[in-house]
């Protein structure tokens, strides 16, 4: 049987279910050029809403990017590209040091209480609750938080809402706002399978 299946985040259901039927199956979405490419229009996409939900210039603004991964990196650099006064925060102190090379304001995670009272927007990509009821405290009353991460997201929404914060999950971005390019990149990754798998 020479068939194959591609798909997108399947579940793990399906996937136990193709496995025990001896299907073969790739799934696109853990690629990682799929990854890489998905976070420019994801980027793209929380920027977009920054703007739309705050009354100020991201120029100059106060931003904290949570996370230096794939959407870390490609939205720290559009923010700095506008002009944003653009803080990172991380674990490790490899990212840290290459937050510093690329000029953005390295925060580590344990120390990120003291920066978020001076923060105007807050972008999350790390997918764990890390801005829980104690952090939100911390948070300016007029700060927009845009939590980027999977489920179950880094930011406590219900405490954001007790607390009066607005905090946006921002999930799917891509195929929402830009839906062409966003198909390309799918396209493109099916295309790098099919031709491993020609060779």
């Amino acid at each position: 049987n020479k068939q194959i299946l591609i798909g997108g985040k399947f579940c793990i259901e399906d996937e136990k279910i193709l496995k025990n039927k001896n299907l073969k199956f790739v799934d696109y979405f853990k690629r990682e050029e799929m990854q890489v490419l998905n976070a420019v229009p994801t980027a793209e996409g929380a920027i977009q809403i920054a703007m739309e939900e705050t009354p100020y210039t991201l120029h100059n603004s106060n931003v904290t990017v949570l996370g230096y991964g794939r959407i870390g990196k490609v939205l720290s650099k559009m923010l700095a590209g506008i002009g944003a006064n653009v803080y990172v925060v991380a674990r490790k102190y490899s990212d840290l040091a290459w937050i510093k090379n690329n000029g953005y304001i390295p925060i580590h995670l344990k120390e990120l209480k003291t920066y978020l009272p001076k923060m105007n927007i807050i972008f999350n990509t790390i997918p764990q609750i890390i801005l829980n009821k104690e952090l939100l405290k911390s948070i300016d009353s007029n700060c927009i938080v845009i939590d980027l991460a999977s489920k179950p997201g880094g930011v406590s929404m219900e405490a954001a809402k007790e607390l009066e914060i607005k905090a946006i999950s921002a999930l799917g971005l891509p195929g929402k706002l830009a839906p062409l390019s966003a198909a390309k990149i799918v396209k493109d990754t099916i295309y790098n399978i099919i031709e491993e798998m020609v060779v």
